[in-house]
């Protein structure tokens, strides 16, 4: 059994899956609230002692014994993390190292530690005959020390530690058919900050972190309407974005006009200005559809909007569609769980 962690800064999740002949059978599945329920959530007051008390009830919650686990996999968040895919000229494995060492330093944010990178050949460049592409993966020593610390506390051992946009890749990879050409684009929405991937058959591999999430969309909603955050955040769940173009007792709103501009509209101007430079960098530019995954992916009415506002199919990804084992286990909001499931999946993935 592998069991994929993802600790976020809103929820813990967990899924637990077991490697079989037919792919991954899920075994278990389950959140569990990092702040206090019913308070003002607040990202600059949750410190360790939370994550580490939210894991213990979680796996209480779910009456789930983590000495079981085979495997234990943990992600890093993308905005501590970079992933790049790097083209480069053909050297040999120490200088390459180097070279990839001195390439992490300019994506990172420093903290002054020294960078901790792994990369994979991924084969030669299509358009330059003698150079390589190279997929880098790249954080500090401080927050990957800072990440196994946190684990230890939670009393587990620690084990493969992905990064979070490789595992909501991997999750995607798993439960869809990647199309023979075209870009698929994933949009991770966490609470403070939303992890945006594209990526194709034979194209170059995306990321980049946004620094807007569903903790934004509350407190928009709570600042115009002059309402607590609690409330704005059960209003938020029932009307989505419709919301902020109503009162509290559901009339039209004269103090939030419809033309003015929402985080949604920053969110969604964050993501064009994303995809225009992958095509520029690229000269690929033909994203098929766009997929909302996290924890404020369904908010009410925003596939429509991201629909409309860019012009390209948006849905929320369900990732435990065609899973063996879904009938057994009952969540709420699934596409939360897709980088817990990614990193499950990973496990399975690591050689043993």
């Amino acid at each position: 059994m592998y069991l994929g962690l993802d600790i976020g800064r809103q929820y813990v999740k967990m899924v637990a899956v077991e490697k079989n002949k037919d792919g991954y059978k899920i075994l278990d599945a389950g959140s569990r609230l990092v702040p206090e329920p019913n308070t003002t959530y607040d990202p600059e007051k949750i410190d360790k002692s939370h994550w580490v008390m939210a894991v213990k009830e979680l796996f209480r919650q779910q009456k789930f014994n983590p000495k079981k686990v085979k495997g234990l996999i943990t992600g890093v968040n993308g905005s501590f993390a970079s992933v790049k895919q790097i083209t480069t000229m053909e050297m040999p494995s120490e200088e390459l190292e180097s070279a990839m060492t001195f390439e992490a330093r300019k994506h990172i944010p420093m903290d002054g530690t020294d960078a901790v990178i792994d990369y994979q050949i991924l084969g030669s460049n299509k358009q330059e005959v003698d150079k390589i592409d190279v997929g880098l993966v790249a954080c500090t020593k401080g927050v990957l020390n800072n990440h196994m610390d946190l684990i230890k506390d939670c009393g587990l051992k620690p084990g493969v530690v992905d990064v979070n946009p490789i595992a909501i890749s991997n999750a995607f990879s798993f439960t869809k058919d990647i199309p023979e050409d075209g870009l698929v684009v994933l949009l991770d929405i966490g609470a403070i900050s939303s992890s945006l991937i594209v990526y194709g058959k034979g194209q170059q591999f995306f990321t980049r972190d946004l620094p807007l999430g569903g903790h934004h969309f509350i407190k928009e909603l709570s600042d115009k309407k002059d309402i607590p955050y609690v409330e704005a955040q059960d209003i938020l769940f029932k009307e989505g974005l419709s919301s902020l173009r109503t009162n509290v007792d559901g009339k039209a709103s004269d103090s939030v006009g419809i033309a003015e501009r929402t985080v949604y509209d920053n969110l969604v101007e964050d993501l064009r200005r994303s995809l225009r430079f992958y095509g520029k960098q690229t000269g690929q530019s033909f994203f098929l559809k766009i997929f909302l995954t996290g924890g404020a992916a369904e908010t009410v009415g925003l596939t429509e909007f991201v629909t409309e506002k860019l012009n390209i199919e948006c849905a929320i990804l369900d990732p435990f569609e065609n899973m063996n084992g879904v009938e057994n286990i009952s969540v709420s909001n699934k596409s939360q769980y897709t980088t817990a499931l990614g990193l499950g999946i990973r496990g399975g993935m690591s050689i043993e």
